[in-house]
């Protein structure tokens, strides 16, 4: 199947150094697509353009590397500021970065709990950070790259840091089904995405095996695809368009995740 081409498009992907972000990464940019690079240093991000340069023999004119630790809101917030100076236009925002929970309960230097914020928390303010760029021109998108097992998951509104019971596994979820409820703001044109159980660091969470990063990415891509017509809120599950877990639908939990969010962040967004 010949897939049609995404020239003149500018994709950012979060936790493009490595599995599906870096698929992610290396599949629009075949197609044509400008890609940001995003990982977690700017070294490492340079790495992932250099071996998609090698690797696929991707045009290097076509990528760009950023860097920025997402365990650190001001660099969320520098990496959004060199992004909108650079690329005042951006078609797509990936949110596609994620940690396993680790396995004792870890407090970032921003008073998060890790999974939180690396995985909802850092996204949330750069969505914010990057709306301008992103409703430039409409048809703007943001594919949030979830998990099945948000459906497993509950927000503890007063106590998002889980300090009081911390579980790995309630906490990855947590950041997943925060993630999800977030599609559904009005802000940005946005769905979010289980990309199926693949190959990846994450892969543990889940089953013993899973499909290759590269075919959970093409799910990813689809949906950067302006040909793929998207409703705000909207869930998939893979390329199959499903019912989220009731909460990411409600109302009430949007209006109640921005609130908490945009305190934790420091940001009124």
């Amino acid at each position: 199947m010949t897939s049609a081409s995404l020239s003149g498009r500018t994709v950012l992907v979060t936790g493009a150094t490595s599995g599906i972000g870096y698929e992610t990464a290396r599949q629009l940019a075949e197609r044509g697509a400008t890609v940001l690079v995003h990982g977690r240093t700017a070294e490492e991000a340079q790495a992932a353009a250099d071996r998609l340069i090698a690797t696929a023999g991707i045009d290097a004119a076509r990528l760009c590397a950023y860097g920025a630790d997402f365990t650190r809101l001001d660099e969320v917030e520098v990496l959004a500021h060199r992004v909108i100076e650079a690329h005042p236009h951006l078609d797509v925002l990936v949110n596609n970065a994620a940690i396993a929970a680790p396995e004792r309960h870890t407090v970032t230097a921003d008073g998060n709990e890790v999974a939180f914020q690396v995985n909802f928390l850092a996204h949330y303010l750069l969505t914010c950070l990057l709306e301008p760029a992103l409703t430039s021109d409409p048809g703007g998108r943001v594919v949030n790259v979830s998990s099945s097992l948000h459906r497993t998951a509950n927000i503890q509104w007063s106590d998002p840091n889980r300090a009081r019971r911390y579980s790995r596994l309630a906490a990855y979820a947590q950041s997943q089904l925060a993630l999800t409820v977030f599609a559904a703001d009005p802000r940005v044109t946005a769905v979010s995405l289980h990309p199926g159980v693949c190959e990846t660091s994450l892969r543990p969470l889940y089953a013993h095996e899973g499909d290759s990063a590269a075919k959970g990415a093409a799910h990813v891509v689809r949906l950067c695809d302006p040909a793929t017509e998207i409703v705000n809120g909207a869930y998939y599950d893979r390329d199959e368009r499903v019912a989220p877990a009731p909460a990411a639908t409600e109302n009430r939990s949007v209006q109640r995740l921005n609130k908490l969010a945009s305190l934790l962040v420091g940001h009124t967004a």
